[in-house]
């Protein structure tokens, strides 16, 4: 195949996986503390591959280089539920397992320790924050993540930060894990709200329709090198 043909090849391959990405940030676009994914490339020349002296501009095949998260801030949605909680500013809260998540939809399981939507208990300053069972229960949640019960602060929910995001990473159910030990975070909690992820569903099917078009495009390219290659067989064969 002429060289022309590998470069396109390259090409639909990432465009492949890009979309694969796409298509999981419009699938998560109405969960609750979700961060879209992304990724970046590099190019490579051919030469890298044959470890033969080759002239270039350095784009000659393009590989996916890495998987990252976009960690900016959600909007806002008005819940009126007392037990949701949305996040201003950076900062994760903490679950136990050592994990973290954004997702602020949480509610009281028959223990009375509260949960997240996947039922792992929240954590506060003094380990999970279980609600006492006195009859009335209703809780406040100040912008400091003082959790009171009848205006008797019983716990502060425990939110943490690190100095790097890109070492915060997925681990599935919405929660994230990173190899960072974890900071004192400055984002104030806004009760009766939760965050929206923050996929724009718009720009992703905008780019969605790109990446199909070059796709496209990408395999014209190759068919266009096999007819060329085919000709140029048939015609050597007459000699």
């Amino acid at each position: 195949m002429y060289k022309g043909g590998y470069i396109a090849a390259s090409g639909m391959v990432v465009k492949q996986r890009q979309m694969e990405l796409v298509s999981n940030n419009l699938a998560n676009s109405a969960t609750y503390g979700y961060k879209q994914n992304r990724v970046s490339f590099r190019d490579v020349y051919i030469s890298e591959i044959n470890k033969t002296p080759q002239p270039g501009d350095g784009r000659d095949m393009t590989y996916t280089d890495v998987y990252y998260t976009d960690h900016s801030e959600g909007a806002f949605q008005n819940s009126g539920n007392p037990l949701d909680v949305a996040l201003g500013g950076r900062g994760y809260f903490s679950v136990e397992g050592n994990k973290y998540t954004r997702a602020g939809n949480f509610s009281v399981n028959e223990e009375g320790f509260i949960v997240t939507k996947n039922g792992a208990r929240v954590m506060g300053a003094n380990g999970p924050i279980q609600i006492p069972d006195n009859g009335s229960q209703k809780v406040q949640i100040g912008e400091s993540g003082d959790v009171s019960v009848d205006n008797v602060i019983i716990d502060r929910l425990a939110i943490v930060d690190f100095p790097n995001p890109q070492n915060v990473t997925k681990q599935g159910n919405n929660f994230f894990i990173s190899s960072d030990a974890p900071v004192d975070s400055t984002a104030t909690v806004h009760q009766g709200y939760v965050e929206t992820s923050n996929v724009n569903v718009i720009q992703e099917m905008v780019l969605m329709i790109e990446l199909q078009r070059e796709y496209d495009a990408g395999q014209k390219v190759i068919q266009s090198f096999d007819e060329a290659t085919a000709k140029v067989t048939n015609e050597m064969a007459r000699l």
